[in-house]
């Protein structure tokens, strides 16, 4: 009886936090560059005085799916999609380095590359400024390059995108949609491309969310029905010690 009341109490909480995982993966579904959260269960017994019949479950895992998301092209010189594998690397507000996949780029008043939820896009040796007057082009390798706006045809490189791919087991999810390392900071790897004037889309399977919030709600049922069997059983049990 005790196993069933624990398994089935938090079994139905972990069903409505999954629900909540997955109603976020919809909610940005049409997020540039977002990663799909994952999560699966495992029972873990409870520790304590008593017979050992009592078990919980319990999120076990806790990750993303990093498949790649379709590359959709917008013509901007400013928009950049990643191909293949690899992070952007940017720098929060304290100084701290995270990585991102979106790759809608501009540049503020004082000439900062930035994201646009503001965050600074680091080069080879930190922020990358921008000239005023010039236009902005990046290419394959992550090269910054200014083509003055006189009409001149003068390429000048002026900084690199620190371009990184570390291994996805070292990578953690942040609260704010992007991901650290687990310790330190990832390297620059040259093997990390990029394509031009496209922005990557979400990886989120709408269908698959959609059927996955049907199938949680239909547990989380089945988990309330199983908590009413056991009352059920307690009451039927209590019954039948009293007439004796």
């Amino acid at each position: 009886m005790d196993r069933m009341i624990y398994v089935a109490m938090s079994g139905a909480k972990q069903m409505l936090e999954q629900q909540s995982v997955v109603a976020n993966n919809l909610a940005n579904a049409a997020t540039t560059g977002f990663r799909a959260q994952l999560s699966a269960f495992r029972a873990a017994e409870v520790f304590g005085e008593g017979a050992a019949t009592r078990a919980f479950v319990v999120d076990s895992t806790h990750g993303a799916d990093f498949t790649p998301g379709a590359i959709q092209q917008t013509g901007r010189d400013l928009d950049v999609a990643i191909e293949g594998a690899g992070w952007i690397a940017v720098q929060l507000a304290d100084g701290s380095e995270a990585y991102t996949r979106n790759g809608s780029l501009h540049t503020t008043a004082n000439g900062q590359l930035q994201t646009r939820t503001g965050l600074n896009v680091l080069g080879d040796g930190g922020p990358i400024a921008i000239p005023a007057d010039n236009r902005v082009t990046v290419g394959g390798d992550g090269t910054i390059s200014t083509v003055p706006n006189t009409g001149a045809a003068q390429v000048t490189p002026i900084g690199r995108i620190k371009l990184v791919n570390p291994p996805e087991q070292e990578l953690v999810r942040g609260d704010d949609g992007l991901f650290r390392m687990r310790t330190g900071t990832a390297e620059v790897d040259p093997k990390v491309k990029l394509h031009g004037g496209a922005l990557e889309g979400s990886n989120v399977n709408v269908v698959e969310a959609m059927v996955s919030m049907i199938s949680i709600s239909r547990q989380f049922d089945m988990q309330m029905k199983i908590l009413q069997n056991a009352d059920g059983n307690d009451r039927t049990a209590t019954q039948l010690v009293s007439n004796r």
